[in-house]
């Protein structure tokens, strides 16, 4: 693989010495101000792209003129910027995951087994938290897992809670919190009469991020255009 990176944030760069490290080629690491520089870098084959949504049109423009796959792990796109991935994946195959955890994705396999059983008995509750520079909220990750807590739509989700708001109704609690350097950790609560059940998953290091991000790079490397996630990997 010849890999270009899209940002120069901290992800970018964890995401460069990793490949690095494995004896993989990063050709370049762009972002929307220096867009001119793309000229002068070697042709990549594939593009990993964990920085800023601003970024998506040049990087889908990109993938397309070089017909090469898209790892796509930026958070807190927008709606159409789903829908241009998707329609961008009848083109090329796309990756996209909001969270490149291994362990996160087992999460998710567990929550659709255990929300059926717990729903109609349980109070669910959804909590994460991050560092201080995080700029969106409620994570990508927590987004996916309120995928999978609410399929049917039949809870009203409440993003936070303050004033006297009274009895608790049908519905799902999510709360974000923000600070120092932590680099995430998500919980899903189950509240019932005189019991209770806890899922975590905690990230001590981004690290996990950069691997699963390579690790669909691998995955998706040699697949036909479609879109994969998380879940294609772990099958």
């Amino acid at each position: 693989m010849k890999i270009l990176i899209a940002g120069k944030g901290q992800m970018g760069r964890k995401i460069k010495a990793t490949a690095e490290a494995k004896g993989l080629e990063v050709v370049g690491m762009v972002d929307a101000l220096d867009l001119s520089v793309l000229d002068t870098l070697p042709e990549a084959n594939i593009v990993i792209d964990f920085s800023h949504p601003a970024n998506l049109s040049w990087v889908a423009d990109y993938v397309l003129e070089h017909e090469c796959p898209l790892v796509y792990g930026t958070t807190g796109i927008s709606s159409a910027q789903l829908r241009e991935l998707r329609a961008l994946s009848d083109r090329v195959p796309v990756f996209y995951s909001a969270n490149y955890s291994y362990g996160v994705a087992v999460l998710l396999k567990l929550l659709r087994t255990a929300v059926p059983l717990l729903k109609d008995s349980f109070d669910m509750e959804l909590v994460e938290t991050h560092h201080r520079k995080k700029q969106d909220a409620p994570s990508g990750t927590a987004k996916a897992i309120l995928q999978v807590l609410n399929e049917d739509q039949s809870f009203s989700e409440v993003f936070g809670r303050e004033g006297f708001i009274g009895p608790r109704g049908r519905e799902i609690g999510v709360h974000a919190l923000r600070g120092g350097t932590e680099a995430g950790e998500h919980s899903v609560h189950f509240f019932g009469d005189d019991e209770s059940i806890t899922i975590t998953h905690h990230a001590t290091d981004r690290q996990i991020f950069a691997s699963g991000a390579l690790r669909a790079a691998d995955f998706v490397f040699c697949q036909s255009p479609g879109f994969y996630t998380m879940d294609d990997l772990i099958e």
